[in-house]
């Protein structure tokens, strides 16, 4: 990373904040309506789902996400040891469409993205950056080889080259190779660059499911 790199990173910082703050409070009425319909389609079920993920410097951090799935969903591979291979030879999700964790209000907030709201909140606690490598789990570090300290050198981010450039279409070892080129080329228009990419794939729900 470059000097000027790092001279922007705390800077980085202060746009994360000011950010999320802003829109938190300009979705608040969005929140409410989902936090509503949530209830309504599953009134037993938590409204949030908070996956373990691994942050800046391996440092292990909860990703708050609009719960998708079902609420036995994290026990369910251990009842289906053959789905569970399945998802780990399709690069840790399943084929477009194919997961039976996810329930049919789950499917409306992951094609359009709404399930990933919360994570604005991640980026207020200093989790997660507007801007950045995907946030992964634990067992796809290893797709990273020799690069996973370079790739946990910066904060994940809510909206980054993979989401850009097509999200779940896109699958390692390509989706390693996204992160790490966003890890070399971070700066200030380039975030802006991804803000828009990646704002024109939600749009179009491309690689969206």
């Amino acid at each position: 990373m470059t000097k000027s790199q790092k001279h922007y990173l705390p800077f980085k910082r202060l746009i994360d904040i000011a950010g999320s703050i802003v829109g938190i409070i300009l979705l608040s009425w969005l929140f409410l309506i989902l936090i509503i319909l949530q209830k309504i389609n599953d009134p037993k079920g938590p409204v949030f789902y908070r996956h373990d993920r691994v942050g800046k410097h391996h440092k292990h951090f909860k990703l708050i996400k609009f719960r998708s799935m079902r609420t036995d969903a994290d026990q369910y591979f251990q009842k289906h040891p053959d789905s569970y291979q399945l998802f780990v030879d399709n690069d840790y999700k399943f084929p477009a469409g194919e997961d039976p964790r996810v329930t049919k209000f789950g499917r409306v907030l992951r094609r359009t993205s709404l399930d990933e709201l919360p994570q604005l909140f991640n980026i207020l606690f200093g989790q997660m950056s507007i801007v950045g490598p995907r946030p992964v789990t634990e067992p796809e570090l290893r797709y990273y080889g020799d690069h996973v300290d370079q790739f946990l050198s910066v904060l994940p981010g809510a909206m980054g080259l993979w989401q850009a450039t097509g999200r779940s279409d896109i699958k390692y070892p390509e989706r390693a190779d996204l992160d790490l080129e966003y890890v070399d080329h971070i700066g200030f228009w380039y975030d802006w660059y991804i803000v828009y990419l990646t704002m024109k794939a939600i749009f179009s729900r491309e690689g969206a499911y």
